[in-house]
């Protein structure tokens, strides 16, 4: 089996309603659908979510990469020979993490359909299902309050607060959360980069003495800011997460050997895909330091490839793919089924995905 064409298009998805960081705010999905196609007919899929923010990248150059510099590399090789054809892709260009993710799920779902073999399976097996949380986007405490309540219902038991925008709000946001959803309700916060490390250690030693149990703090500091993650690690008794200062293994052992965080945050937009990742767990797994596993705002195409790996790894213990419950429809048929907080991946081959409906193709 080996690869003849590879094919880009555009899937755009409502979100339920809009999704706001300290970095931006969205209100639909707006990925790259990629489709690797081989001589045996077999079609592979994968998908990238360009987040210029912190990857660097858009739809144009997400494009570009994988037909000028992928697709010429790739075109003839073995999918039964998954190293050397990775190893290609990896070299066909640097960084551009999101277009390599997409390019290399898709050659990791034909292996497994090549295989008759779920992805999972391949690496790992460890589990079949995950749990994910829910995040509720950065408003005004009434409104976050109001969005945790309602993920409640729908039967989430751990909520992932956006914050960043403003330290004072930041507290009352937190606080009105915490009293809305009462305290069987796992609570995580994410300042996407939105504080330096004098306020982040202030802020949380108010919510640290206020009891409002918080379960960690996701990248308080900008992401070259290393010395300051530190400084917040070091100052708090919240364990820390490490984000968008984590995209290699080679990040995340600057980030261990220095001991900037507790734990290590892997997205396959930001690894370059499966076997990236795999490198964080295998160094995560050396060191005894738990990995989280979360996503970009993601289809349930690459949604899948990351539960996969969550299920695949031990090392992997607590989940943020939770995307597709922020849409409005699910386009995609296949792939693994999410029922409310949920994810469970399938026997089926590869990654299991059937069809995807509204694909704008090139």
């Amino acid at each position: 089996m080996r690869i003849t064409n590879i094919k880009t298009g555009v899937i755009s998805i409502p979100l339920r309603t809009p999704f706001k960081t300290a970095l931006r705010t969205i209100d639909h999905i707006s990925s790259i659908v990629v489709t690797v196609e081989t001589d045996a007919g077999v079609t592979g899929i994968g998908e990238a979510h360009p987040t210029g923010p912190i990857t660097g990248e858009s739809h144009g150059s997400v494009r570009g990469a994988i037909h000028e510099f992928m697709l010429p590399k790739l075109k003839g090789k073995e999918i039964a020979n998954l190293e050397a054809t990775l190893n290609t892709l990896d070299s066909s260009m640097v960084k551009n993490t999101s277009a390599k993710a997409a390019v290399e799920m898709a050659i990791f779902d034909l292996f497994g359909r090549l295989y008759n073999i779920p992805v999972y399976r391949l690496l790992g097996g460890y589990r079949n299902k995950v749990e994910t949380d829910l995040t509720i986007s950065v408003n005004s405490a009434t409104e976050m309050a109001e969005d945790s309540k309602i993920a409640v219902a729908r039967g989430f038991r751990i909520l992932k607060l956006k914050v960043g925008l403003n330290s004072e709000l930041d507290i009352a946001r937190i606080k009105a959360v915490r009293s809305a959803v009462g305290g069987c309700v796992q609570l995580r916060l994410d300042a996407n980069q939105g504080w330096t490390a004098r306020e982040a250690i202030k802020i949380m030693r108010v919510i640290e003495a206020e009891g409002l149990d918080i379960e960690l703090l996701e990248q308080p500091v900008l992401a070259h800011d290393l010395a300051g993650l530190k400084q917040v690690t070091d100052n708090i008794a919240t364990p820390v997460l490490a984000d968008e200062a984590v995209f290699s293994a080679l990040d995340a052992e600057k980030i261990i050997a220095m001991h900037a965080a507790d734990y290590i945050n892997i997205k396959l937009m930001k690894t370059g895909g499966l076997r990236g990742a795999l490198r964080i767990c295998a160094l995560a797994e050396m060191h005894n330091v738990e990995c989280f596993i979360g996503c970009m705002m993601e289809s349930k195409i690459s949604i899948t490839a990351a539960a996969h790996l969550a299920c695949a790894r031990s090392i992997i213990t607590r989940c943020d793919l939770d995307s597709p419950a922020l849409c409005l429809t699910d386009p995609v048929s296949g792939g693994v089924e999410i029922e409310g907080p949920w994810l469970k991946v399938s026997e089926a081959p590869g990654l299991g995905i059937e069809h995807i409906e509204g694909v704008v193709w090139d």
